[in-house]
């Protein structure tokens, strides 16, 4: 195997240097050292390259064949710095066009920056950036002071009202969907916002509760903790109504799962004056369709909408609620390997190879046994899914109430990557104030994630790993600095095209 030095045209004229070897005719770079743009960088690459070979002269055969003679230098050339500038600006302008420059503090902006590229505790950050080369990074005291003027400030006032002056660029925004998810603490005690709660991964640690508003592309417009034993249907409506006094909305629809479905919930709802679209528990299908099943009968095609009528709440309180069911043969599928799965246990429990307890399809009793009936019925309704709404027919079709709870998945996908990518457990967070700051951290670099993933297709680990690689390489040589960039090459040439040409819109 020999070591040698290539020279690389590439597409924006400029001279690729890398140390490459080959090894029975096949062609590996080991190195990339930069590019040129002039006589004088190329000089200086090449030099770096056969300063960087003659290091690895004893370990490996040398071929310098082809290389040619480097133009003269009259000391050796340094590396003095390296840093990767296009993620770093890439990112600094996505930051900027949601308009949270507004905060106006380039501390809280790295912050939010480096969690996109590198989510870690806040002293480790200091790591990040230094990796990536960004300059003048601050000290761990001054980023300790920056999140406490973040709540001191109510930084995420400033952040919501940007991300949603961005999400209204193209029209008023009448939809929103909202869910909610906890993050727990590996914490001994419990504290007022810290409690044990119930937990979506069972756990018994304390917790807390995160509620998160986002636009119907999932784009985030709120986020708010609450306390971790709070229930999730007493958190809608604070956050709804904050959002409609912080923005002066009318006319909001929010679009919630199941969870939220509860008659005095949705009364509160509908007094406060908004739209919903909640999901319908599959397990009142029989009682809501036992009509329309008597007298049309039970045959449903594929995507057909049914649309009935359920009172839901007791005395005063009960209300006529609008319901639309959706018939799809893909959910029937899948529901039906779910029952499948759920009739085995309980054949189990009834033949003793389990621990009897009140499955769904068990009869508890002297012996248990599995309730036949009850599974007959549940077959009637597979591939059914329901949905309750209080806007009328004139409002939206039952066609429309289907297609925005469809978008809820979009809430997902933002906690999935709020949780996956960006880590959005505060491990190291104690107090209020600091969780507070690091969600409002978490909130700003969210907003990021998903904006670049909406303007590229790429996910945002893609991105990084595709542009973090392009570094610019500072070279000290006769006193003289010149800096080497990176071009960018396959999916970071695209992602950059992409960038570009989403800029202005």
């Amino acid at each position: 195997m020999g070591l040698y030095v290539r020279k690389v045209p590439t597409s924006s004229g400029a001279t690729a240097v890398q140390i490459a070897s080959k090894t029975r005719g096949i062609r590996t770079i080991v190195e990339h050292l930069g590019s040129a743009h002039d006589d004088a960088q190329l000089a200086v690459l090449i030099a770096i390259a056969r300063e960087r070979i003659s290091e690895l002269a004893g370990k490996v055969p040398l071929d310098l064949d082809g290389l040619g003679a480097a133009p003269p230098v009259t000391a050796a050339p340094t590396v003095v710095g390296s840093r990767s500038r296009v993620l770093w600006e890439v990112l600094e302008a996505a930051y900027a066009r949601l308009g949270f420059d507004t905060v106006g503090n380039d501390t809280f902006r790295k912050l939010v920056l480096a969690r996109v590229v590198e989510p870690t505790s806040k002293a480790d950050t200091l790591r990040v950036w230094e990796e990536l080369g960004v300059p003048a990074a601050p000290s761990l005291s001054t980023v300790w002071r920056t999140l406490a003027r973040c709540v001191e400030q109510d930084w995420r006032s400033q952040l919501a009202a940007a991300a949603y002056t961005h999400a209204t660029k193209n029209g008023p925004l009448t939809v929103v969907l909202y869910d909610c998810t906890t993050l727990y603490f590996e914490a001994e005690r419990e504290d007022r916002l810290r409690r044990v709660g119930m937990s979506k991964e069972r756990r018994v640690d304390p917790q807390i509760l995160v509620g998160l508003l986002v636009d119907q592309g999932g784009f985030p417009l709120q986020v708010h903790e609450f306390a971790g034993n709070k229930g999730e249907t007493l958190t809608l409506l604070p956050v709804l109504n904050q959002f409609r006094e912080r923005h002066q909305a009318t006319e909001i629809v929010v679009v919630a799962d199941a969870g939220m479905l509860s008659a005095a919930n949705l009364n509160k709802l509908e007094d406060a004056g908004f739209g919903f679209i909640v999901g319908s528990r599959t397990s009142s299908a029989p009682y809501d369709l036992a009509e329309h099943y008597a007298t049309v009968g039970n045959i449903v095609i594929d995507g057909e909408t049914i649309e009935t009528t359920r009172v839901m709440g007791a005395g005063q309180s009960a209300r006529a609620r609008r319901v639309v069911w959706q018939y799809s043969h893909k959910r029937k599928t899948r529901d039906n390997i779910t029952l499948n799965k759920q009739i085995e246990r309980a054949e189990q429990i009834a033949a003793g190879t389990r621990p009897p307890k009140k499955d769904r399809f068990v009869t508890l009793g002297e012996r248990p046994v599995v309730n036949w009936a009850r599974v007959e019925k549940a077959r009637e309704y597979l591939g059914l899914k329901g949905y309750v709404t209080n806007l009328a027919t004139t409002t939206a079709t039952a066609a429309e109430v289907v297609a925005a709870y469809h978008d809820l998945f979009q809430v997902e996908a933002t906690f999935r990557m709020a949780k996956t990518d960006l880590r959005a457990r505060p491990m190291f967070a104690s107090t209020e104030d600091s969780i507070h700051a690091h969600l409002t951290v978490v909130f700003a670099a969210l907003a990021i994630t998903r904006h670049l993933h909406k303007a590229t297709g790429y996910t945002i680990r893609r991105i990084i790993r595709a542009l973090r690689p392009l570094r610019d390489v500072t070279i000290s040589i006769d006193g003289h600095k010149l800096t080497a960039p990176t071009p960018p090459e396959g999916e970071a040439a695209d992602i950059l095209s992409k960038l570009n040409s989403t800029a202005g819109h």
